[in-house]
């Protein structure tokens, strides 16, 4: 057995499985492919369920990984992978344990730091097998090719784009979304409404994604609602992970723009859940790119079943979420300093639909407080 998978073993189009009850295709498809040590990347609650996916061998769990993780984090995950040599890397949990487990696969042994590889296409390669197993619909990370990790020195999110950082293997089992309560599903729910509805807008948006990013904003705005409701909802929750995985295609080729580039300092100076501060941004964003995308800004409000940016606001509230920065712990003295940090975003603000200054970011900011 050799951990050292070919160019063409780690470039072949990667096998997606999608299906209620298929988590456990992990461990079968780890024997087919005599994977026997393997390291598992998950937040704690998911760590105490990885029977879920049938591995056998040698099975070790980095069971640490922290909402918004940060160097530190990753760093004691690269350092348990160092320990474990593993064969085969699974992110088991959302986005943060997904994150994490594409920056496990190809840093240890590469010669590379971190540093090295951020920003699109740096990573010189990848040595071990990865799979994806995502617990919530919101980041679609199973299906893309980015990984986010913050800088607790700048206080900023530092990206790693890699073609090698895409999974081998993605199992998209929405049973495991069924314990997510209410109030992160909603947030989740809205993350992934947010890449759609980003991808779609902007300047580098393109028809083929174009596809996938106007039917996930129809199945958040048709399931999202229902699952808040009723957790329990399999076609609910099965529509929302299909939006989910959607999403993650959108943001490869594509990505996002000022939404999720004005949310980030949300996260990074106030902790705010990643899917919060995208929905309380949404609708402002929504709002302000329209003059350039109206013709989509409208698609996107008819897929949601409302008339107006306003209307986009209401929507987001009426699952439950807090709407307002004033309510979730942001000083308003933060608020030019945020849109400093926001407005340095470059890699998602220049493609924009429309240019946005530091000015437009703080009034956006003032909106939504």
């Amino acid at each position: 057995m050799t951990s050292l998978l070919t160019p063409i073993e780690i470039l072949r189009p990667p096998r997606i499985e999608f299906g209620g009850g298929r988590a456990a295709l992990v461990g079968e498809w780890a024997q087919e492919k005599a994977l026997s040590r393997i390291l598992v990347v998950a937040d704690a609650f998911n760590a105490a369920r990885i029977g879920l996916l049938g591995l056998k061998g040698q099975v070790e769990v980095f069971g640490e990984v922290k909402p918004e993780p940060d160097i530190p984090n990753l760093d004691k995950a690269l350092a348990m992978a160092a320990r474990v040599k593993p064969y085969l890397v699974i992110g088991f949990g959302g986005g943060s344990a997904m994150d994490l487990a594409k920056l496990v696969a190809v840093l240890p042994g590469s010669g590379q730091t971190l540093e090295e590889v951020v920003g699109p296409e740096k990573v010189k390669g990848r040595r071990v097998a990865l799979a994806q197993v995502p617990t919530t619909a919101g980041t679609g990370s199973e299906a893309g090719t980015r990984a986010l990790v913050t800088d607790p020195a700048s206080q900023a999110k530092l990206a790693v784009q890699s073609r090698f950082m895409l999974a081998d293997l993605a199992v998209v089992d929405p049973d495991l979304t069924m314990t997510v309560p209410p109030a992160v599903t909603a947030a989740t729910g809205v993350d992934a409404l947010a890449h759609c509805a980003e991808a779609f807008t902007s300047k580098r948006a393109h028809p083929l994604i174009d596809l996938y990013a106007l039917e996930g904003i129809r199945l958040v705005g048709r399931y999202l609602p229902r699952a808040v409701a009723d957790g329990r909802d399999k076609e609910a929750r099965a529509g929302l992970a299909l939006a989910s995985l959607y999403g993650g295609y959108c943001l490869g080729p594509v990505n996002t723009t000022a939404g999720h580039a004005v949310a980030y300092p949300l996260g990074t100076r106030h902790h705010l859940p990643h899917g919060l501060a995208c929905a309380v941004i949404f609708p402002h964003t929504l709002a302000f790119n329209a003059p350039a995308q109206p013709g989509k800004t409208r698609l996107t409000l008819d897929a949601l079943g409302v008339d107006s940016p306003e209307g986009a606001y209401e929507w987001c509230a009426k699952l439950g979420l807090e709407m307002r920065l004033s309510k979730l712990g942001v000083a308003d003295p933060d608020l030019p300093a945020m849109a400093a940090e926001a407005h340095a975003i470059r890699r998602l603000l220049d493609f924009n639909p429309r240019e946005i200054s530091e000015a437009e970011i703080l009034d956006l900011y003032r909106k939504a407080y």
